[in-house]
């Protein structure tokens, strides 16, 4: 359970409780534990001195640089530490510093409102003028949240609307896709908007029919599975590239290769156009209420009228929590925004309000040289500091604000299966981009001591080499990267064998 979080989250008062210095790269000032903790040898044949993180780290074979540390929560010591001062980056950790970001200044009791707004003048159910769906920066909407939006503007009496059905998404700074380096068909670089739908996916299905393919593009949900017009697909023969995209005439205009579809299949593409997205879908499930709506027209000015229905979201907690548990960098692209609109911030660009969350956790969490082009780590421009990171995680977890929020992160056994008697317990956030792993968290040692720690490694130069345009991944990029996740875990299983026993 998430204790209240004050104003000022677990900032400033509390910061000098870390090693007795400040709350940042300074609370690391005094030398780590020593490594050199003396083990008995079987039969007495006496002690022998600890080697130290060194020989794992060189036998995990992982090329580029690694970064750790390690610390004791109660005291705030360092245990152990391996470049921590380097700067590397920290893909979808970031969304750890986003979350803080978001609690401190949106609040733990926020929630996000998406409202229906008639302007002009209803009578007997019949509203004389425009309908707006009005986004407020939910980031968790889905198909079956707008069902229940559509049946409570049925039960307010509306019958009919003359003028025109409008779709605001003007809360939170409009951005055609998260990262452009990445490639165009992959759904977790979506379009950023004050309104959102499915994480802004859309749902492409293909079977084999006839001469050729069936296709369907829906906002599938639980319960239901509406069509949609602002995303169309066309098969077309070539075996590459699998995917284009194309913006015409104000749709998302797909092409995928013949040659990839196989048997039949599925997988969510990015929403660039959220606003008519949502429109459309609400239009659908308003027919169902029978509501007959114009087609959706997008406005950027926020219209003014009265509310007929306002639906809420979770507590920002609990959306954080699903965050960090499924990595949806949506979530944390629109909170992170979110917070820095709160903040009076006039940043109309993903790295603009990364930059102002950057400048905010120098400022209060100590991370003097942490340097964020965005919100949820996709972008590999960012640069994060294990010392500064682990210091916040000290903090975090002694006001019991982070772990509550993040998952079990699951040991596994030499063949690569879960090992879920493993007796050291792990809650945790991955980051993970090709030739980039990350993780950082909380370790709980077989003797129950609690440890804070974070890990990056980064083979830059081997990532800008091999980078492909089309989404798939780089040669040598999943070997590289289970090696990382392997000495990951060593480090784990040392620190509970040498700190927790």
């Amino acid at each position: 359970m998430i204790k209240d979080i004050s104003r000022r989250l677990f900032l400033r008062g509390s910061a000098a409780t870390v090693v007795g210095a400040g709350f940042g790269a300074a609370a690391f000032a005094a030398a780590p534990e020593s490594s050199l903790r003396p083990r008995v040898r079987p039969a007495g044949l006496g002690q022998v001195l600890d080697p130290g993180p060194g020989p794992l780290v060189e036998a995990g074979g992982v090329s580029g640089d690694v970064s750790f540390v390690v610390a004791d929560v109660r005291s705030g010591k360092v245990l152990e530490s391996h470049n921590g001062g380097e700067a590397l980056p920290p893909a979808s950790v970031t969304k750890v510093v986003t979350a803080l970001y978001a609690l401190e200044t949106l609040g733990a009791e926020h929630r996000f409102s998406t409202r229906v707004v008639a302007v002009g003048s209803v009578t007997n159910g019949v509203l004389d003028g425009d309908l707006v769906l009005l986004g407020g920066g939910d980031p968790t909407l889905n198909t079956d949240g707008l069902a229940t939006i559509a049946a409570r503007l049925k039960e307010a009496g509306l019958r009919e609307v003359r003028g025109q059905f409008l779709v605001y998404g003007g809360a939170l700074p409009q951005i055609d896709e998260i990262d452009p380096q990445q490639a165009a068909h992959v759904g977790y670089n979506p379009a950023v908007s004050g309104i959102s739908l499915n994480y802004n996916r859309v749902h492409f299905e293909w079977k084999p029919g006839g001469k050729g393919y069936t296709v369907t593009m829906d906002a599938r949900s639980e319960r239901y599975r509406p069509e949609v017009r602002v995303a169309a697909m066309k098969v077309v023969d070539r075996s590459t590239p699998v995917y284009t995209y194309a913006d015409k005439a104000g749709r998302d205009q797909w092409t995928v290769a013949r040659g990839a579809l196989g048997k039949g299949g599925s997988r969510w593409l990015p929403v660039r156009k959220p606003e008519i997205y949502v429109g459309e879908v609400f239009q659908t499930l308003a027919r169902a209420n029978g509501i007959a709506l114009k087609a959706p027209k997008a406005v950027m000015t926020r219209p003014v009228g009265t509310v007929l229905v306002t639906h809420h979201s979770e507590k920002l907690p609990e959306i954080i929590r699903g965050m960090l548990k499924y990595s949806t960098n949506l979530t944390a692209e629109m909170i992170g925004l979110a917070a820095s609109v709160k903040r009076g911030g006039t940043a109309r660009s993903l790295s603009g309000s990364a930059r102002m969350m950057s400048e905010w956790a120098g400022a209060e969490l100590g991370m003097r040289d942490l340097k964020l082009v965005d919100h949820s780590g996709l972008g590999d421009a960012s640069r994060m500091r294990v010392d500064e990171l682990v210091s916040v995680l000290v903090q975090a977890q002694r006001r019991n604000v982070l772990q509550p929020m993040m998952k079990k992160y699951g040991l596994r056994h030499e063949n690569g299966a879960p090992n879920r008697a493993h007796p050291i317990k792990v809650q945790a956030k991955t980051g993970t981009l090709d030739f980039v792993s990350a993780l950082a968290g909380y370790v709980v040692t077989p003797n129950g001591r609690h440890l804070a720690f974070a890990y990056l490694s980064a083979d830059g130069g081997v990532r800008r080499k091999t980078r492909r345009s089309d989404g798939g991944r780089p040669k040598g990029a999943r070997s590289w990267n289970r090696k990382s996740r392997r000495l990951q875990q060593k480090l784990i299983e040392r620190w509970g064998e040498v700190y927790g026993s």
